[in-house]
């Protein structure tokens, strides 16, 4: 994806769980990332256990057990619903809710001279 190239976030596919670890590791800290979250094993059950493609969101509770379960995306992916959800089990969440950003054109960089025979 072009917006993976412009953030700086293409890795090569993990072989091992070594570099699947190495790759999360690195980007929560290029990317100041403070919440915790898992990283799959090599066989992708927890992919497979929660059906999270193309995508989907859950809230697990301190017992480790799926307190929400979103509906599967893209038509039925609401993090609003999610934001709502959260609210009404810990109360008012206090940072503002993210606004839908804008599909902006691409701007190219300027060209390099080239020198001249």
């Amino acid at each position: 994806m072009k917006s993976n190239l412009k953030e700086d976030v293409c890795y090569a596919q993990p072989k091992t769980l070594e570099q699947r670890l190495a790759i999360g590791n690195d980007f929560t800290k290029r990317f100041n990332y403070t919440l915790p979250f898992g990283i799959d094993d090599m066989s992708n059950a927890a992919n497979d256990a929660y059906a999270a493609w193309p995508e989907r969101l859950y809230v697990i509770d301190e017992a480790g057990r799926i307190a929400y379960r979103g509906g599967m995306g893209p038509f039925k992916y609401n993090p609003k619903e999610v934001r709502d959800w959260l609210a009404s089990r810990y109360g008012e969440v206090k940072h503002p809710e993210a606004k839908p950003t804008e599909n902006k054109p691409e701007e190219k960089a300027p060209e390099k001279p080239t020198a001249k025979s």
